[in-house]
């Protein structure tokens, strides 16, 4: 392989150079540890809406940081629950508003197709039909994009079904 001088690179110099690129490419870095001093006990998430940022507390005085989508504005919601489901590539009917708003949505999208805007697992909260789930969407994560669901990258919602059981507490915040 040449670089950008017309040299010829070694093994070394090409797989640098080829992971730069790969790297370039990938998601940016999704999930990172952070300090968290919120009172809240360990397994517990948070979602802090306006910062599009959901935690999950360790316990030891840090969590983990997700970056997020949350509810357009008007479709955000405050308040406690508890994830009362874990599904993985779950199948996704449109709730009454958004099937009112999208009248062409099918009744039912099976679980991963490519059109299925759950993604790779969901995590289904108490009270409503709100759920913290993945994406077919991922450019969408940081912004104010949903109906009032949590949207995650596909790789971190997998990664919090994980850490998570039926009855752990959420808590979203602005």
């Amino acid at each position: 392989m040449l670089d950008g001088d017309g040299t010829m690179m070694g093994v070394r110099e090409c797989a640098v150079a080829a992971a730069a690129c790969w790297l370039a490419t990938a998601p940016v870095a999704a999930r990172e540890v952070v300090a968290f001093q919120e009172d809240v006990g360990p397994g517990t998430v948070v979602v802090h809406t306006a910062a599009r940022q959901l935690y999950f507390v360790n316990g030891d005085g840090t969590a983990i940081r997700y970056p997020v989508a949350v509810g357009k504005p008007g479709k955000q919601w405050t308040g406690a629950r508890e994830i009362d489901g874990k599904y993985v590539q779950p199948a996704w009917s449109p709730p009454r508003e958004v099937k009112r708003d999208n009248p062409r949505l099918p009744n039912i999208i099976a679980g991963g197709a490519p059109n299925n805007p759950m993604g790779s697992a969901a995590l289904t909260l108490s009270g409503g039909e709100y759920a913290i789930h993945g994406t077919n969407r991922p450019s969408s994560i940081g912004s104010y994009a949903s109906y009032g669901c949590i949207r995650m990258y596909n790789q971190d919602v997998v990664d919090l079904y994980s850490r998570v059981s039926v009855g752990t507490p959420v808590y979203v915040v602005r």
